[in-house]
């Protein structure tokens, strides 16, 4: 059950001026609460976070209840990349997350950037948000209503310690393995994939090589999609044009636990089948990994996709919302 907003005095602060050992409760708290839910170990992003709040360098804002003591029990914070921001988490205690208390805070956020000079569009999937837009209509007094536009987003998950399916690889294209090397053409690749694609509208980066590419260093370098598993990041090449026809990347979100980060088939190469064989692979080389379970989100309304991956055993977990607000 949510906790009441009244029920200690709550006050907004700067996420600069608290110290980064002040966020210990509430880290562990979001931290249990992936591995519980979502099966990922949320502890890598934790001691990011650790590690620019204690350099003061992080943007965004604390909750904080003053009792006998001063107790902080949720932060947001945000990011931005030219006229672009993005709302990297917002969390709220379970035990203080009322919609009053993560509206409050992410009024905070959207204020701020509003009042931010070069910044017209504001990005956010935030999973753990208790009471987010996931369900229509949006909510009475969601932050910035006026300019939101709002995608529903599952978060799905199979059992793969007994999964099997059967190759299906069509003629004249090889599956190798992904290496980095290809960047570029990758970042082409999924460009050309997501061209007027409902999930270009969630991430801009998407619509652009060069913001593809920003994309795909993200996913390889740092820990916000888990680590990177390079045995279950495979390519598809067309054999006559040695073209990348589609690819599948994949990470290790907590032990036993793997997740498909991003997967994609060039527009003239769907339809046959790629996407599947390359999931279908991807999953096996996990489970060689020592994986019982594997993870991916995706659009609620990209019905050939949700098709997909239930036809393959996935299931539902949770389900979330992409917001963009857009001031240009």
């Amino acid at each position: 059950m949510a906790a009441r907003a009244d029920r200690y005095p709550v006050e907004l602060v700067d996420l600069r001026s608290v110290a980064a050992k002040r966020l210990e409760g509430l880290l562990a708290d979001e931290t249990k609460h992936w591995r519980e839910e979502l099966h990922w170990d949320f502890a890598p992003a934790a001691e990011l976070v650790r590690q620019y709040v204690g350099t003061s360098s992080l943007n965004g804002f604390a909750l904080v209840e003053r009792t006998f003591s001063v107790s902080v029990v949720g932060y947001g914070y945000y990011v931005c990349e030219g006229n672009k921001a993005l709302i990297g988490d917002l969390y709220v205690a379970r035990h203080s997350a009322s919609r009053e208390n993560e509206y409050l805070l992410l009024n905070a956020l959207l204020d701020e950037l509003r009042r931010t000079p070069s910044v017209v569009r504001v990005e956010c999937q935030l999973m753990m948000l208790q009471n987010g837009t996931e369900r229509t209509p949006v909510p009475q007094g969601f932050p910035g209503a006026e300019t939101l536009r709002s995608f529903g987003r599952h978060f799905m998950a199979a059992s793969i310690s007994d999964w099997h399916a059967p190759p299906a690889l069509p003629a004249g294209f090889d599956v190798v393995p992904w290496n980095d090397v290809w960047q570029d053409e990758t970042a082409r690749l999924i460009a050309a994939s997501y061209h007027q694609h409902i999930d270009s509208e969630i991430n801009d980066q998407y619509r652009t090589p060069s913001g593809a590419r920003r994309f795909v260093t993200n996913i390889v370098q740092y820990p916000g999609c888990g680590r990177f598993f390079a045995p279950g990041s495979l390519a598809v090449v067309d054999r006559a044009s040695r073209s990348l026809a589609g690819l599948c990347l994949a990470s290790i979100v907590s032990r036993g636990v793997g997740h498909i980060t991003q997967i994609c088939v060039a527009p003239q190469a769907q339809g046959k089948g790629l996407g599947r064989e390359l999931l279908r692979r991807s999953i096996e080389a996990l489970a060689l990994g020592g994986c019982g379970e594997v993870g991916l989100t995706v659009t609620a309304s990209n019905a050939p996709a949700v098709k997909l991956y239930e036809s393959m055993g996935f299931r539902k977990v949770r389900s979330f919302s992409a917001n963009v607000w857009d001031w240009s």
